[in-house]
């Protein structure tokens, strides 16, 4: 008896129902499906994200289109139908390799299969209709035209103007590669690049950050050496430049208070151990092997200082800390860094003023990485941006009693809102014994903006070379 398995439209469209009629996250649905599906040739994985990741990023201009050529409203329809639609949409006005027919059949195909024959005839002629008439489209409003929500260009043109809200949204949709930062103390960017281009994938250097790399021909990270040794770890440019902001000592106490997956508490103790190496007294500060398995569990607060430093990481859940502890074994880490769960809105006095650099990259709306999970576009509202931005303040209003006078906390977003970003940073030094911290000459000459005299940067799509990021840095005042 043979097996018929799933051809890739089909997984996609099973994603794409899990996404957008179920409300599941896109990277975890893409990611848990790749990780599922490695038997599947390299194209047909690279097609499933196409996909998937095309019909999310298009799916306001998609619904227009549809709405153009249906008698029968989106609404009305069979989810199944619906998402079917969607995806077929995607593939007529954006993949030019697939024709138009074979989308058209596939479609009924799968409409048959799922036991919608009845429908075939309705989804062939829409399909069919929208094939003829896409040369003729135009666009009524820059919602459709850019595929968002009118809410958030009113909100970007309101803070960024008109000029640059247009040039983020045409950043948005553009095609992105995946951005790794390489862990030099582990190895050199010549060995990483070497490692790479050996497995057929693409390497560039990112603009204005020699430890970065750009990849492309690459669909599953997890089977590269690199990653698999803890060479690179996926991470923006703009979520680098945070552990580069705070301006590190060798030896620093480093707390991470919402730090999963780990990336910028690894970073951290990635530039520790380098700092550490270039000190005159660098002999102090060999790695302490074997210290990992004692800290695993032990309270922050009762972890003394080495010649190297040590950064704790903390969040909420078993989930997020259990994958946090991945990463810095996959990295080799454990000497210097330990995670654990806490909830930071519990204030722990035994961290009380016990940290140079406390790290407070907190939830939010996620609106500055639109680009790589376009779901966020479907799932956020103005309310949520308000709850996010309360949220932080009470975070804020907690942890900062962590940093020793003269420390700094590091406020950071991936959001492009004022409300969760430069509204709470202006909040936050109007209460709290902190000042802004100049960190202009801390990151590299291509992010430079005069912002960061006064302690802050944020980063746009279309107008930085990364994703909206947002980072203040603030030093707590001696006490009198």
């Amino acid at each position: 008896m043979t097996i018929k398995r799933n051809t890739p439209r089909e997984l996609a469209l099973d994603m794409l129902l899990e996404i957008l009629e179920h409300g599941a996250l896109s990277h975890v649905v893409l990611g848990q499906a790749l990780a599922k599906y490695q038997y599947l040739e390299k194209q047909d994985r690279a097609l499933i994200t196409r996909i998937v990741e095309g019909t999310l990023e298009y799916r306001i201009q998609i619904d227009y289109v549809i709405g153009l050529y249906s008698r029968t409203e989106l609404k009305n329809m069979k989810p199944f139908i619906r998402t079917l639609l969607r995806m077929s949409v995607y593939q007529i006005l954006y993949m030019d390799r697939i024709p138009d027919s074979a989308v058209c059949n596939e479609a009924v195909k799968l409409a048959e299969k799922r036991r919608f024959g009845g429908l075939k005839g309705f989804v062939n002629g829409v399909l069919r209709s929208i094939a003829r008439g896409k040369d003729t489209l135009a666009w009524p409003d820059d919602s459709v035209r850019y595929s968002m929500p009118r809410w958030l260009i009113d909100l970007w043109t309101d803070a960024y103007g008109e000029e640059t809200a247009r040039k983020m949204l045409e950043a948005l949709l553009a095609e992105r590669p995946l951005s790794v930062r390489c862990n030099l103390d582990r190895a050199s960017k010549e060995e990483i690049i070497g490692s790479l281009s050996a497995q057929g994938v693409t390497v560039s250097g990112q603009i204005c950050a020699d430890d970065m790399l750009l990849l492309g021909n690459i669909d599953y990270p997890e089977r590269l050496e690199v990653f698999r040794k803890g060479f690179v770890a996926a991470q923006d440019l703009s979520s680098a430049c945070v552990a580069k902001a705070a301006g590190l000592k060798a030896g620093d106490v480093i707390l991470d208070v919402c730090g999963a997956p780990g990336g910028k508490a690894i970073h951290a103790a990635s530039l520790l151990r380098r700092l550490a190496a270039e000190s005159p007294d660098s002999a102090s500060a060999e790695p302490a092997k074997g210290r990992a398995v004692a800290r695993a569990d032990t309270a922050a607060g009762d972890l003394s200082e080495s010649g190297t430093g040590h950064v704790c990481v903390r969040d909420i859940s078993a989930r997020k800390v259990g994958l946090i502890r991945e990463n810095i074994a996959r990295c080799g880490y454990e000497d210097i860094v330990t995670a654990e769960i806490w909830d930071a809105l519990d204030f722990d006095e035994s961290m009380e003023e016990k940290a140079d650099v406390v790290f407070a990259d907190l939830p939010c709306s996620g609106l500055g990485v639109i680009g790589r999970k376009p779901d966020i576009k479907e799932r956020v509202r103005p309310a949520d941006i308000r709850e996010l931005a309360a949220l932080q303040r009470e975070i804020l209003s907690v942890v900062w009693r962590y940093v020793k006078p003269g420390g700094v906390l590091v406020y950071s977003t991936c959001t492009t809102a004022p409300a969760e970003n430069i509204q709470n940073m202006t909040w936050f030094l109007s209460r709290y014994p902190f000042e802004p911290a100049d960190i202009s000459g801390r990151l590299e000459s291509g992010l430079f903006s005069e912002t960061m005299r006064n302690g802050y940067a944020q980063f746009l799509p279309g107008i930085h070379p990364c994703d909206g990021f947002f980072l203040a840095v603030m030093r707590r005042k001696a006490a009198r």
